[in-house]
């Protein structure tokens, strides 16, 4: 086995030589100021040329009929790599439409056969035998050319068309007559080829072997001694054909010469060589020539048969031969790709057995009847949509069987395709990335390549590649819309889904999976989280507790999206939840205020208010907005019709009428307040109102207007009020005194001079005689307000010219004591009038009145 490298040093060392000897030859009769630079130059570009033959070309032999797996060479050594790289580089072989006949082997780094090698089916019997495959390197995206010889071994005999040949010759043939024989056929070359014939021993025949000029040796049979038929009629030889290799191999054929009687012509042909140029798609059954030999004899003797001689087992079922006329046909049809070339011997022999030998010549013409081929020798798919311009995706092989301009072929792509293709070395293309791909637009490409050819007419092929565009994280998600706004009504129910966003991303598999969050946040100091959630593969939206819009009317939310791409795109959108109002809340009524512990609050009203009065007013309030907060009044009932009127707006409780001697004292109201919600709330409030013209007629219908108690209560105020009644009597006796002290105090002393000192704060015209009391009282009209239980009697002394009567938030807690100082120098005055000390007294009896009621609340109390 012979292993060799076509390295350029080594293919070019000859040429060197000789170059050097020409420069010597030019530079003797070259200027010696010129014979460096000329010398250089010469080198330089020859130097050069060589460098460009040799590039990127490898050479090897093998034997044939070597092992599967035999060494060839060292394919690594050759690339440059080392042997367990070549399937990192995606080392592989590629050949057109042929059986794989080597193979690489990884461990190594070698080229080995992939199985028999059979010279004579590849090369017939050319001289040299050349195998040429390519290696391609995938990450390089680069071929390399190996060529192969594949060496003769002595594998074949020599080999007879025919085991057993009988000859015809004529009793009268002269010592020295020549008669052609078989050739042998050997499919092995040089040495191992058909080197010899050999004779059987015989005094009648010798063998002499002629070399045509093409070098093939013919044996030819002599005849040294006439022939007696009579003393024998056939003759049995042996011809031995052998090669010249090692071992030699041979073969025989058996020859009858058969002696005849006297036939003196010989059949010749018109021609010694006929030629003929058929074209390939002839169908069969054409006749091509025909071969014509005359024999001048008559009879049997005149009579001339033709066949083939010498024809080859390939060509002999091609052509058929008429033997009666010479006539030859096609029996099939010929391929020009097959073979372009036949040669063949026809023989004609008359009936007394004289032959003659033509050569027959037949050339196939190639028309062009093969379409292109285009193999996909490499296709890299799928390819990133990032993927630079001039990136090779694919390696093709382009073939036509024809020859000449009817295998010339032209290769290109159509449509307007961001690809290209671009010349290789031999038959190779190499599809290229021309622009670059967005798989968003295009996810894949079907590449229609078209091969056509030069001939006429031209023939065409095309293929078409499915080429897929791989995703790369390129594209965000996006929403739909720049923001988003949800209504969502309160008192929901918790964990109902309230809204949903959805995030498209144009790209695919990973890159394309949205995952959806909330950015932290917090609400009045809580987290976010607490409020709402989204999930996180729907965008779905759920309410975490019942919102209550009199607590939050709104939520600004930033909702993420963001895929599964390596590296994570994301973008964000604001979400705006607005809360809307139900009608939840019942209208609250601020006054009045029931009393706590279960009194009642009592309004009065002077029976000498006109209509209109403003008795009171019924103030409340609705937690909730909008139509649903706006509240309206109405009387919904009353002890007196049509004595009290409601504001509908207002609230305002005034009179309707004047008010007359027949209305009772109490009279009640029920106040209904009722806001505009869908359906409506409502809340009462029942009213009491006093009527009286003074105090005493409250304090006499006190206990008229209570509430129902229960008896151990109703037995204590029993107690109580007597203990009052006792308590009031001491007081008043002590006031009848105190008075009469004063009457007699005054009679003493200087009417004028008293007048001066008792009037000195208070306006005379505001308080004299009865009508000054009544006025006194009638400012009191509005500032007490009284219940009918002693339990819960709520005493208030609003600021004189109070014009609503509001019930205190102060009780009977009030411990302030209202008898002071002031009073009892007041009552010392001795300069106060008669009149003046009067007012004085009733003031001071009112207050103690005042006092001891409060006194009775807190013992209430205590008890």
């Amino acid at each position: 086995m012979q292993y060799y490298k076509s390295k350029w040093v080594q293919r070019h060392i000859c040429p060197v030589k000789i170059l050097s000897g020409f420069l010597s030859e030019r530079i003797m009769a070259t200027p010696k100021n010129y014979r460096g630079r000329g010398e250089l130059v010469l080198l330089c570009a020859l130097l050069g040329t060589l460098g460009e033959i040799g590039r990127g070309q490898i050479r090897y032999s093998v034997p044939e009929e070597s092992d599967k797996g035999s060494f060839v060479g060292n394919i690594s050594k050759d690339l440059g790599l080392e042997s367990q790289e070549l399937a990192q580089h995606g080392v592989h072989i590629v050949s057109r439409g042929r059986t794989q006949l080597f193979a690489l082997n990884p461990r190594s780094g070698s080229l080995v056969t992939a199985g028999r090698i059979d010279r004579e089916e590849l090369c017939a019997q050319s001289a040299r035998c050349l195998v040429n495959i390519n290696i391609l390197v995938e990450d390089k995206g680069k071929l390399w050319g190996i060529e192969i010889e594949i060496t003769d071994i002595n594998d074949n005999n020599p080999k007879f068309q025919v085991e057993n040949l009988e000859v015809k010759i004529n009793e009268i043939a002269l010592p020295g007559t020549r008669y052609p024989l078989p050739d042998a056929v050997d499919p092995d070359v040089g040495l191992n080829s058909l080197q010899s014939y050999q004779l059987s021993p015989n005094h009648h025949f010798s063998l002499d072997v002629q070399t045509g000029d093409d070098g093939t040796i013919s044996p030819e049979l002599v005849l040294e001694r006439a022939l007696d038929r009579e003393e024998d009629a056939a003759h049995h030889l042996v011809l031995v054909a052998s090669d010249g290799g090692e071992p030699r191999r041979s073969s025989t054929v058996h020859i009858r010469v058969t002696v005849l009687d006297t036939n003196d012509n010989a059949p010749v042909f018109a021609q010694p060589v006929y030629r003929v140029k058929v074209p390939e798609n002839v169908p069969p059954g054409t006749r091509l020539l025909t071969v014509s030999a005359s024999d001048p004899d008559e009879g049997t003797n005149g009579e001339v048969a033709y066949k083939f001689w010498k024809i080859s087992e390939k060509q002999s079922p091609l052509f058929q031969l008429n033997g009666n006329t010479g006539e030859i046909s096609t029996a099939k049809s010929l391929d020009y790709e097959e073979c372009a070339f036949y040669d063949m011997e026809i023989q004609a022999e008359d009936g007394g057995a004289l032959k003659d030998r033509t050569k027959v010549l037949i050339s196939v013409e190639d028309v062009n009847d093969n379409r292109p081929e285009v193999t996909i020798t490499s296709l890299f798919s799928p390819v990133l949509e990032n993927t630079l311009p001039g990136t090779v995706i694919a390696f093709l092989n382009v073939h036509d069987r024809d020859s000449g301009k009817n295998g010339q072929v032209v290769c290109y792509t159509r449509d307007n395709l961001p690809f290209q293709l671009e010349k290789s070395i031999d038959n190779y293309y190499r599809l290229v990335i021309w622009e670059y791909l967005d798989r968003e637009k295009i996810s894949m490409y079907n590449i229609t390549v078209m091969a056509s050819d030069l001939g006429t007419p031209p023939l065409s092929t095309e293929i078409h590649i499915a080429l897929h565009v791989a995703d790369t994280n390129d594209n965000p998600p996006i929403f739909l819309h720049a923001s988003y706004s949800a209504y969502i009504p309160e008192n929901n129910p918790r964990g109902a889904s309230i809204f949903s966003v959805t995030a498209h991303d144009p790209d695919s598999g990973n890159n394309a999976q949205v995952t959806y969050s909330l950015t932290n946040d917090t609400i009045m100091a809580v987290p976010l989280s607490s409020y709402v959630s989204i999930n996180s593969d729907t965008g779905v939206l759920y309410a975490l507790c019942s919102f209550d819009y009199e607590q939050i009317q709104d939520l600004q939310l930033l909702v993420t999206a963001s895929d599964s791409g390596d590296p994570p795109l994301s973008s964000n959108v604001s979400l705006s939840l607005f809360i809307l109002d139900q009608n939840d809340n019942v209208p609250e009524i601020l006054y009045p205020m029931l009393p706590t512990d279960g009194s009642m609050g009592v309004e009065l009203a002077p029976r000498s208010a006109e209509p209109g009065y403003l008795v009171t007013k019924v103030v409340a309030v609705d937690r909730d907005s909008g139509q649903n907060a706006w509240l309206s009044y109405r009387l919904l009932k009353a002890s007196e019709p049509g004595l009290f009127a409601v504001g509908l707006h207002t609230g305002e409780v005034r009179t309707a009428r004047a008010l007359l001697d027949r209305d009772a004292l109490k009279q009640s109201l029920v106040v209904v307040v009722q806001d505009h919600g869908q359906p409506p709330l409502s809340a009462t409030v029942t009213l009491t109102v006093a009527v009286a013209s003074s105090i005493p007629e409250v304090l006499a219908d006190l206990g008229s207007i209570r509430t129902p108690t229960n008896s151990d209560a109703s037995g204590l105020t029993l107690y109580l009020v007597v203990a009052v009644a006792v308590v009031s009597c001491i007081f008043l006796a002590f006031v009848i005194a105190l008075l009469a002290l004063r009457l007699w105090r005054w009679h003493k002393s200087s009417l004028l001079q008293a007048s001066g000192v008792g009037l000195a704060g208070l306006p005379a015209s505001g308080f004299v005689g009865m009508e000054g009391v009544q006025a006194f009282l009638k400012t009191y009209s509005h500032e007490v307000s009284l219940t009918s239980d002693s339990r819960g009697s709520h005493v208030i002394f609003p600021q004189p010219n109070y014009a609503d009567t509001l019930i205190s938030q102060e009780s009977c807690e009030k411990k302030d004591s209202f008898l002071t100082s002031r009073d009892f120098h007041e009552c010392r005055d001795e300069a106060a009038s008669v009149q003046v000390s009067s007012v004085l007294c009733l003031r001071l009896c009112l207050r103690g009145i005042i006092f001891f009621i409060n006194l009775s609340c807190v013992l209430k109390h205590a008890l």
